[in-house]
């Protein structure tokens, strides 16, 4: 790999930092992580790992799709982004690997709940 080839790996890897620093702070000021598991120039994708609260969060989800949708646009070498929880093999888009619902931070709930009441969790951003 040529020097010039390792330097632009280097900006666009920088850039996809910045990208989450700047544009989702409210994942470190919830607790959680968001790290460059894998990144090709060549394909123009990158894996992005969120961890630390975000593991088994109830926005999580949607903190994924933002992501996933905003990058694409803001950093043009960027073609897909996969994102992932640790949460099993659906990056956390639908409940844990065991086939449980996804938790939410406070939720002291059963199953008697009455549905119409249940507005859902509040995103805290």
């Amino acid at each position: 790999m040529s020097t010039e080839t390792q330097d632009g790996e280097d900006d666009l890897k920088e850039r996809v930092v910045n990208f989450l620093r700047r544009n989702f702070p409210q994942i470190q000021m919830h607790g959680g992580s968001a790290a460059i598991r894998d990144l090709n120039r060549e394909t123009g994708e990158v894996t992005v790992l969120l961890g630390g609260a975000c593991s088994g969060c109830g926005i999580s989800p949607m903190t994924i799709q933002a992501i996933k949708t905003r990058m694409v646009k803001e950093i043009p070498e960027i073609n897909e982004v996969h994102a992932d929880t640790g949460m099993g093999d659906d990056g956390g888009m639908g409940g844990d690997s065991r086939g449980g619902s996804p938790s939410f931070p406070g939720d002291t709930s059963d199953d008697t709940t009455d549905i119409e009441d249940d507005q859902g969790p509040q995103a805290p951003f």
